[in-house]
């Protein structure tokens, strides 16, 4: 394999190809070609911004099974599985493969005191970017110049390049949400503080086991100096363990090198002098709801302390953040029942913390499992169900795991999709009125008709956003 690129950010790296030309490809592509590197494209379609970056220089291949010769590095899509043939011939030929926060890490631009901004990054199969939102909260009430960025949405590679109009780096810290898909391309990247909120079967198909999807998520506190997780998940609390400063946060009352509730307060005991701890925010004073909306605040309250921001700010940050969308959000309530929307429950264990939130449910699931068991998730809610709709292609594994534990449990399915295509999403809406519609039929006041699939949605709608808009929407329609 060839040697890795310097880390300084200024010495030229050559000729890079870049596969996949979605928003992280892109934005690597750009910051090459800014750099002066010669960047080569190739995606499986031409994309909407191919013409703007062979306009800047870049060289369109393709689709292409192998590195043209000549490259010295391949910047990957984070959609593209290893497996891929192109992915697996660069290998082949020694050739360095890194992911865009990889590239954004060797990139990084020195402040005035020779050292980038550092990051403070999250992991987990869910609540990565609640988590996020929330420490980027926390940093910016300590004074800092700070940014979410990664996973949540910006790319990295824009925001460590980024600079102010005197030349300086534009962020004086980094709040970083990274996913297995990422960091599986990731070897040197080193976070102040690191998280791993917590680890449950989800993308087996794309690491081809769980012990690999686990280690992928362990890449990231392998070089923090400290390392966090959830004492409530076995395998997150055993990733951190023999770390040489772990970090857990519990629910419970915490111990010395803990952040977790006493009498209704968030209460940290890690990186506080006082051996009581200090109080850093009224639990009622938190806007978002849930055991595992504590579970993150207590996660971006730990990372922010590990960045210095003291206890007052760290509960000001904590007390302001409202939440993002699709993440357990009440879009009305009509004839006594309200509709929730957590369409970012994308997979079982994020259903499950969204479902432990309200006493009884009208629970809307079903989609995409990605080979995802569902029967451990169905039989610890069994008892909270007042009814369920289940829509999407994988509705019948949902339906036979309610035969087995919930029998009782009314339900309604709702055909839709059934073919092996990705949906354009034009039947999206008109699926999401029948369901919507099922579910008030289920519904008596006082229930939650709760939108938490459980799966991914790319059968019926074009993203987990498009089906959230269009529960919104249907609830709407109720008048």
């Amino acid at each position: 394999m060839s040697a890795p690129m310097e880390q300084s950010g200024q010495q030229p790296i050559g000729t890079v190809l870049v596969a996949g030309l979605g928003v992280s490809g892109a934005a690597a592509a750009r910051v090459l070609l800014a750099r002066g590197d010669e960047v080569l494209l190739t995606d499986a379609a031409e994309p909407a911004v191919l013409s703007e970056l062979v306009a800047a220089g870049a060289r369109w291949l393709g689709p292409v099974d192998a590195p043209p010769e000549g490259v010295d590095l391949v910047v990957t899509s984070p959609g593209w599985r290893p497996d891929s043939p192109l992915l697996v011939a660069a290998a082949a030929r020694g050739l360095e493969v890194v992911g865009e926060p990889e590239l954004a890490w060797r990139l990084r631009i020195a402040g005035p005191g020779g050292q980038p901004a550092p990051w403070y990054a999250v992991t987990g199969t869910n609540g990565k970017t609640t988590t996020v939102t929330m420490l980027e909260q926390v940093l910016l009430a300590g004074g800092r110049r700070a940014v979410a960025a990664g996973n949540v949405g910006r790319p990295l590679v824009e925001v460590v390049t980024a600079r102010t109009a005197d030349g300086s780096p534009a962020y004086d810290a980094i709040a970083v949400e990274l996913s297995s898909f990422q960091l599986h391309w990731s070897s040197s990247i080193a976070p102040e503080a690191a998280c791993v909120l917590n680890v449950a079967d989800d993308h087996v198909d794309w690491h081809g086991s769980f012990d690999a999807y686990r280690d992928a998520k362990a890449q990231l506190v392998r070089l923090a100096p400290v390392a966090v997780a959830d004492a409530g998940d076995p395998v997150a609390s055993a990733v951190v363990a023999t770390h040489r400063h772990p970090v857990t946060v519990t629910l419970d009352e915490p111990a010395r090198g803990q952040l977790g509730v006493r009498a209704g307060a968030l209460v940290d005991r890690a990186f506080s002098a006082e051996p009581a701890g200090e109080v850093l925010v009224e639990l009622a004073a938190l806007q978002v709801r849930g055991p595992h909306n504590t579970v993150n605040a207590l996660a971006a309250a730990a990372l922010g302390r590990a960045a210095g921001v003291d206890a007052a700010a760290v509960g000001r940050g904590l007390a302001g953040f409202r939440g993002g969308a699709h993440r357990n959000v009440l879009v009305g309530s009509v004839d006594g029942v309200d509709f929730v929307d957590d369409s970012k429950a994308t997979n079982p264990h994020a259903a499950g913390a969204s479902l432990a939130a309200y006493p009884r449910v009208v629970w809307i699931a079903g989609g995409l499992l990605k080979g995802a068991d569902v029967d451990p998730l169905v039989a610890a809610v069994a008892d909270r169900l007042a009814g369920v709709v289940l829509l999407g292609r994988d509705r019948e594994q949902l339906a036979r795991s309610l035969a087995r534990h919930a029998p009782s449990v009314p339900r309604t399915v709702v055909p839709s999709g059934d073919d092996d295509a990705v949906t354009d999403g034009t039947d999206g809406d008109r699926v999401m009125g029948e369901v919507v519609a099922a579910a008030v039929r289920l519904a008596r006041p006082g229930d939650t008709v709760l939108l938490a699939p459980a799966a991914a949605s790319m059968d019926v709608f074009t993203d987990y956003a498009h089906r959230g808009r269009a529960f919104a929407a249907a609830v709407r329609a109720l008048g």
